[in-house]
């Protein structure tokens, strides 16, 4: 799907790559559909996995922990960011695929929820309710992603976190408390 999208997926090229035959693949998957389905189940659990075993930092600098991991920073995450935004044309037109992406947002928020509320309570993020802050940061570092796969000559490892201390900046009293660097 990085490569194709949706529409230039095929159970077939998906068997060539696997070197496996097409019977193989839909002995499990019975049509692009399911195997769409599974590979979406399959993404959300390394990213849940990825963001769970981050720097269990908090407040601001947990939050920017956190926010980095979804930029498309390496190949590896460009990758996934190319495979994501595909599934959100999906989700625009297939119910189920909207519903897997509107859990996804759910525990995304969830992950969010309890280091904005300690930054909010600490005093390192300016008084706001959590929700507003979550839907920055998270329409923000979104941006950036489809951003970055539309022009990463423009949006390097160097530029994004630039973007993103400047975004924290914005809601942050107390901004060189949280400036660390972060490593790929």
């Amino acid at each position: 799907m990085a490569a194709t999208g949706f529409a230039g997926l095929s159970l077939r090229g998906v068997a060539r790559e696997m070197n496996a035959t097409t019977g193989l693949l839909t002995h499990y998957f019975p049509n692009k559909r399911a195997l769409v389905l599974h590979a979406l189940e399959m993404l959300h659990e390394q990213s849940d996995r990825e963001l769970a075993d981050s720097d269990p930092l908090h407040g601001i600098a947990g939050l920017r922990t956190r926010l980095w991991i979804v930029l498309p920073t390496n190949p590896e995450r460009a990758v996934l960011s190319r495979i994501w935004v595909s599934f959100w044309d999906l989700a625009l037109a297939d119910e189920d695929f909207s519903v897997h992406e509107a859990r996804r947002y759910d525990r995304w928020r969830e992950r969010l929820r309890p280091i904005v509320s300690e930054a909010i309570d600490s005093g390192e993020i300016v008084g706001t309710d959590p929700e507003t802050v979550i839907d920055i940061v998270t329409a923000f570092t979104h941006g950036l992603v489809v951003q970055t796969l539309f022009d990463p000559d423009r949006f390097p490892a160097e530029r994004l976190e630039t973007l993103l201390d400047s975004l924290l900046a914005t809601v942050a009293t107390r901004g060189s408390a949280w400036r660390t660097r972060v490593s790929d």
